[in-house]
């Protein structure tokens, strides 16, 4: 192993259709009748703040379903919830699995 190799990209890919839903809903307004308009205004309001979290947030709650999914519950940065994680997704590097769970402890802690 090379201290020089190349660093792997992180393989968690957040996939995003919130977007999709908002303008789906915007045009849906467009020709809703007054009954319709409460619940599409209610459900635009409700897709557009899920269109805003950060992808940040997306993964930690991706790597903290994985740890609670494998009956895990302590803190998700120690050294079981990282060799938790990658049991429950044998795909990640350690350098990976380690990333994403320093940065769902971060945001666990706030």
């Amino acid at each position: 192993m090379s201290m020089f190799r190349k660093p792997q990209p992180l393989a968690v890919l957040v996939v995003r259709d919130a977007p999709d839903v908002v303008a789906d809903l915007r045009r849906a307004l467009e020709t809703a009748g007054e009954a319709e308009r409460p619940g599409l205004d209610r459900a635009l309001a409700l897709a557009e703040r899920s269109a805003a979290r950060p992808d940040a947030e997306l993964r930690c709650r991706w790597v903290r379903q994985r740890l609670d999914s494998s009956g895990y519950t302590g803190p998700a940065d120690s050294v079981e919830a990282i060799k938790t994680l990658r049991q429950a997704e044998p795909g990640l590097s350690l350098l990976q699995a380690a990333t994403y769970a320093k940065e769902t402890a971060a945001a666990e802690a706030c």
